[in-house]
Order: structure tokens, then sequence, then C-alpha cells
């Protein structure tokens, strides 16, 4: 299909249909360092900078495809309408289609945003396509199925077609293996910048790259080797942890600074989830309905549902479409990473002292023998200000 990409990013989306065979004609992203990526990793694509500019979709346009904010979706359901002048950007979609109607449309966000102001917002998404007498479906993904990350979206596909788009989202379902891990065989991902309510941990991944801040303070995970080091990963690993080339945001250095290649990586889409779902696009599944529950009126957005054109349904249906194997995460990493600094390690360790967190058995003494080794080398840090390690960071 001929593809028109908005609220592109750096192309995750658009690269991994294009690695399925689908080409693009043209991007729309507005962030001048995600532009200078898209400029060169899709040198002969057209890349416009304001949705809101875009007076039309090209004339070939088979498909839509975009991840919008996700707070959109609550400034549509507040206002006139998702389709109206003051619904946001997620209303623009809507104004283009009123144009012209493609046949398909492929939205990725977070997951938060099926319980985003009390799911009202998502049900004005899914009214405003049905409206315009579009079929839909949508599953949590989650891309620890592809790439040692945790990493959880929702992937929307909407049809006018008379293609079932669950065949396309759900044809597929994979149940992870059994796979046990040891702090002294495996390496875990981990949040150094969280730890008294909550952690985001992973063993043999790291837990979702976060998008950092659009002032350029990275916001890395951090990684607990076998060899009981702790790094934080090089840009280019984290790249390749969203299935990217290494470098591939190299390009934004040319407008900006280079910690902003966190927040380019952390809001991006998985590429080999792209992938996964234009393989389905290219050759729908067949998806029977024997995982089809009732959906009641108000009830809270399920992990899964769809519309057939005449009922919403649940879909009872697990986060992975396949799981591939893969070489540990330890192995994964192909460039050096930075130890984590006396001062965030401290900071984390004193939050986990504070919380009821559980953590597994070894955990903290490692962190803590990490911390000693820390602070015995030279050039310790434990005199730097907090917003300079965090910045380091």
């Amino acid at each position: 299909m001929k593809i028109t990409g908005l609220f592109a990013g750096i192309g995750g989306l658009e690269a991994g249909l294009s690695a399925a065979g689908h080409q693009t004609s043209l991007l729309c992203e507005i962030w001048s360092p995600a532009r200078a990526v898209l400029s060169a990793r899709f040198p002969d694509v057209e890349v416009a900078a304001d949705v809101r500019e875009l007076t039309s979709l090209p004339a070939d346009t088979e498909a839509v495809v975009g991840g919008f904010p996700c707070q959109d979706l609550s400034q549509a359901g507040k206002t006139l309408g998702i389709g109206g002048e003051r619904s946001g950007l997620v209303g623009q979609v809507f104004r283009l289609l009123d144009d012209r109607r493609v046949p398909w449309v492929v939205l990725e966000n977070v997951s938060f945003m099926l319980h985003l102001d009390q799911g009202k917002g998502m049900r004005m998404l899914v009214e405003a396509f049905e409206e315009r007498g579009y079929r839909w479906a949508y599953r949590v993904v989650n891309s620890m199925g592809f790439l040692p990350q945790r990493r959880e979206r929702v992937i929307f596909v909407a049809t006018t077609t008379d293609v079932d788009p669950a065949g396309v989202v759900m044809a597929d379902d994979a149940v992870p293996p059994s796979r046990p891990t040891e702090l002294f065989t495996h390496a875990h991902g981990f949040y150094w910048t969280e730890g008294i309510r909550g952690l985001g941990w992973a063993a043999d991944a790291i837990p979702t790259l976060k998008n950092g801040s659009t002032v350029g303070i990275a916001s890395p995970p951090a990684i607990l080797m076998p060899d009981g080091s702790v790094i934080t990963p090089d840009i280019r690993d984290a790249e390749r942890l969203q299935g990217f080339d290494a470098d591939w945001t190299q390009p934004a250095e040319m407008v900006g600074r280079p910690s902003l290649r966190w927040s380019l990586v952390g809001n991006a889409v998985s590429k080999p989830v792209a992938e996964w779902l234009g393989v389905r696009l290219m050759t729908p599944g067949v998806y029977e309905g024997d995982r089809d529950r009732p959906l009641a009126a108000g009830e809270r957005w399920p992990r899964a549902a769809r519309f057939d054109g005449d009922t919403r349904r649940r879909v009872e249906i697990g986060a992975f479409p396949v799981w591939r194997d893969r070489e540990p995460l330890a192995e994964f990493l192909r460039h050096p990473g930075k130890p984590l600094s006396a001062r965030a390690t401290r900071g984390f360790l004193s939050r986990t002292d504070k919380g009821t967190l559980r953590f597994v058995p070894g955990f903290r003494e490692r962190l803590r023998r990490h911390l000693a080794r820390m602070e015995a080398s030279p050039g310790f840090d434990g005199d730097v200000p907090a917003e300079a390690a965090i910045a380091a960071e």
C-alpha cells in the first residue's frame, strides 16, 4: 500500500511497514530533530512540518498511519467532538479523512490511552471511525516478542474494505516460553529513577525506553550485568533495542543536542512490531471469533477489542503475536555502556530502603557493591549536584 505517515517521529512505523513491502508517499512531523532523521532516512519522501497545514492527503494514499499524543484523546473528548476544530491533533486525522476517506488507518499509542479520562477519549475515537463507516480492531502488543525490551503499545487498525481488521491484529498469538533467569547468568534492566512505589524491571530485557525530556535530559534505564556491573546503555544500543540500525537518530545532532536522541528513541514505534503489522496488512490472516466476549456499554476498554460493523466485542488474547528466538540481552548489547553514577545508584538504593517493594534476592546487594566500586574509583562524583548527575545519566 501507499502510506502517509502522520506524527511520524523517527519513522518507526513507516520503516517497519516499508520492510514489509509498503511504500511511503508523505511524512509529517513537527519536531525538527525528528524531521532531520526522517529526511536522512527517507531521502525520496517529502517531509511536511505541521499536520494542521496539510490541505489534503496525497492522491495515492491507501493507508494513513501515525502515533498521535495520547493526551490528545482527552482534549478531543472535552470539546465539540473529535472532528471539530478544537479537538486537537487527532482531529486533524479525521479532517483529512473527511476530505478523502482512505481505506486503511493504523494508529499506535501507549496502552494508557485505554484508560485516559476514564476511557472517554477512546470512546470518542472509535465513535468517530464508526460514524465514517470504518470497522476496527485493536490490541495491546508487547515488543518483548520481538526484542529484549518490555514495551506495550496499542495497535489500532481501521478499514472500510471487506477485509476483517481482526485478521490483521488478532490472527497471530504466541505463548512466551518459560525463561528462567539468574542475576549471575543474565542481564536485568531497571529504572534507577524509581524505587519507592514502583520499579520498571525486566529479566533479560530492559523496561520500556522512556522519552526523556524535550530539552535534552536523557532517561535511559540501567542494566545490572551478569558480572555485577551496572550500566546505562549506549544510545546506539537503545536504537537497536527499538529495532533500528545503530546511529539511526544521528542526523538529529545537526539541529539539536545529542542527548535529544534519547527522546526520539523513547517516543518511537518499535520497527519489528510495525514490520509484523505490515506483513499482516499485506496478507491478513483469519480470526475465527472464538476469543470474542461481550463488551458492555460503559465498560472499561479491554486490552483487545473489535467492531465488525455492527457490534463491539472484547477479545481475550495475549500481547504477543509472535515470540522470536534471540540472544540474551547481555550478548545483544554491542557498545560499551556507561557505569551508573554513584549518586544515581545511591539515590535509587535510598528510595528502595524507604519503600515496601520486594526485589529479586541479591539485587540490592549487587547494587551496593557497584556503589562501593564507584565511590572508590577515580573521578568519584559524590560532590556533583543532583541535577548534573541526572543530566549526565
